[in-house]
């Protein structure tokens, strides 16, 4: 795991947009979606990447097994 920490505004900015990667953070951990193809371009189910999508993620917590990890949400 990186030892990077993110502000919500740092997050904000790998919303997956003009060339950006697309971060998601779920109960603190943030994880790297970019490689998802239903994240094209950070978008998934009209939901923007670069937040915390703790209250939102509807997949089994076990989907996160999957992903890269980039740090973790302040």
């Amino acid at each position: 795991m990186s030892n990077k920490i993110f502000t919500k505004e740092e997050l904000s900015k790998f919303n997956g947009q003009n060339g950006n990667p697309a971060y998601i953070a779920i109960k603190g951990i943030v994880y790297d979606v970019s490689g998802i193809l239903v994240w094209k371009n950070g978008i998934h189910h009209d939901e923007i990447a670069g937040q915390d999508f703790t209250d939102k993620f509807p997949h089994k917590i076990e989907w996160l097994d999957r992903l890269k990890v980039v740090g973790k949400l302040e």
